[in-house]
């Protein structure tokens, strides 16, 4: 796994998190946090987000015996 995808994997970790939070509490943080600067910012961050998600699909085909 290169340092991109392990970037991407801590993004989707991040954004599954998020996830959680407005699952079980109702509460968005990315919202919370950033609506009230911008909501772009909040777009971005969602784009991102789902950016990673894409990268870290590639993560499911590697050959993991190839990292040890």
């Amino acid at each position: 796994m290169n340092i991109l995808q392990r970037i991407a994997l801590v993004i989707v970790i991040i954004g599954a998190l998020n996830w959680g939070l407005i699952g079980i509490f109702n509460f968005n943080l990315v919202s919370f946090l950033f609506d009230g600067i911008s909501p772009i910012i909040s777009r971005i961050i969602y784009t991102i987000v789902g950016l990673a998600g894409i990268i870290t699909i590639s993560t499911l085909f590697l050959d993991h015996d190839d990292d040890y």
